[in-house]
């Protein structure tokens, strides 16, 4: 995901339908007329649940893909966005910007999908609801007055704590981030090819414990781990994985290996400069619990992300784990907010985790079977199951927490 033009992002076919069985409910209703779907009202979005409610539906009108919300303004406060797409295949993700800072987002909006959404407080001010590949990209959404101050104590209380736990934890991944991609320089630069695959695979997973974290910033994120099939013609390819490419796929090591490896160490630096103040929303850690779940979908599952390693059960492990602990952390506060729901996700946690643990290999690479073509073709349904189980009750929270 990102805001800039030079890259783009595609939603795998696999994924995406994984999606629409897990998270479909109830359809969209009639098709709209042109200028219905082209403006949205300019009243404020009505408030339910404690929430704004945005729909955004995302169509093709007249042959040409439209990303609409049905309110351009709402109150502050916490504002939900539940998206729907009948028929647009360009349209694979919607954001929420403040400037270029990610706010919220649902990635993989394929044709089909009924209804998803992501929920963020937000105080007054001007935003803007970003739909790249839709005919206008980037639509004004305004939010007015002022957020109401959080109550102290009690479940507002528990769910600060729970924040300022989870910054702590993303530090720590970070600062871990930052000797691994020291490690993985040392052994690139020393053109030792076995050493440095072993420092790939121990760098990948502090990454994806808090990809949501670094996806937040737009730049930095293609930057650090962008695929060959999401970079523009022309655009350079930086990262974790040309460097992968040329670790797994070439097994040699060459001068370009060295400047990836030397990108990696500077960029894992900006990310530990621009986390380090970072402060977090109750609801941005559910949001993000949730969109690593997508992340294993989206890209692990199809054996997409690590194409030339097959470390994907790497990754897919650590994304379970990033997601486990956003949800840890909020899990005193839901308890008193939800205890059935808590509960309910708490089990399935344990089950995708249990399940996980048969793909361990400790004389494997990174601790994990390799995800090969025959694995990805008996198990992929599997894993996918496990999870959208885990997924959907998952998907319920932030609304939950933003409105307490």
């Amino acid at each position: 995901m990102n805001t800039s033009p030079t890259f783009r992002r595609t939603a795998p076919a696999f994924a995406a339908g994984a999606v629409v069985l897990s998270l479909a409910l109830a359809g969209c209703g009639g098709a709209a007329s042109t200028a219905e779907s082209a403006a949205p009202k300019g009243d404020a979005a009505p408030v339910s649940n404690g929430a704004a409610q945005i729909t955004v539906s995302v169509e093709q009108v007249d042959g040409k893909d439209q990303c609409v919300p049905d309110f351009s303004t709402a109150p502050a406060g916490p504002v939900t966005f539940t998206i729907s797409n009948k028929d647009a295949s360009g349209v694979s993700e919607v954001e929420l910007l403040s400037d270029k800072r990610i706010l919220g987002e649902r990635e993989n909006i394929i044709p089909g999908l009924k209804a998803v959404n992501f929920t963020v407080t937000l105080a007054g001010g001007e935003y803007q609801l970003y739909c790249p590949g839709a005919t206008t990209e980037t639509k004004p959404f305004t939010v007015t007055g002022d957020a109401a101050p959080a109550a102290a104590g009690g479940v507002a209380g528990l769910l600060k704590e729970g924040t300022e736990g989870y910054a702590k934890y993303v530090s720590g991944q970070v600062d871990s981030l930052v000797l691994a991609a020291a490690a993985l320089q040392k052994a690139v630069d020393s053109g030792d090819v076995a050493a440095s695959q072993q420092a790939y695979a121990a760098a990948r997973p502090f990454f994806e414990r808090i990809e949501p974290v670094a996806e937040s910033f737009p730049d930095l994120d293609p930057a650090l781990d962008l695929r060959v099939a999401d970079v523009e013609p022309g655009a350079e390819w930086t990262g974790f994985h040309p460097l992968e490419e040329d670790l797994f796929e070439a097994k040699a090591i060459t001068e370009k290996s060295k400047a990836l490896a030397a990108g990696i160490v500077k960029n894992v630096g900006t990310l530990k400069t621009l986390t380090a103040e970072l402060e977090y929303k109750p609801e941005e850690l559910a949001n993000g619990a949730s969109g690593l779940l997508e992340e294993v979908q989206s890209s692990k599952i199809t054996g997409e992300e690590e194409a030339y390693s097959k470390l994907d059960l790497v990754d897919f492990a650590a994304n379970v784990e990033g997601s486990q602990q956003a949800f840890e952390y909020l899990k005193p506060a839901l308890k008193e907010i939800d205890a059935t729901l808590t509960e309910q996700i708490a089990t399935q946690f344990e089950t995708v985790t249990t399940a996980l643990a048969d793909y361990k290999d400790p004389a494997a690479l990174g601790g994990w079977k390799p995800y090969t073509e025959e694995l990805k073709k008996t198990d992929a349904a599997k894993l996918t199951q496990l999870i959208q189980a885990l997924q959907a009750p998952l998907a319920k929270i932030s609304e939950k927490v933003a409105t307490v």
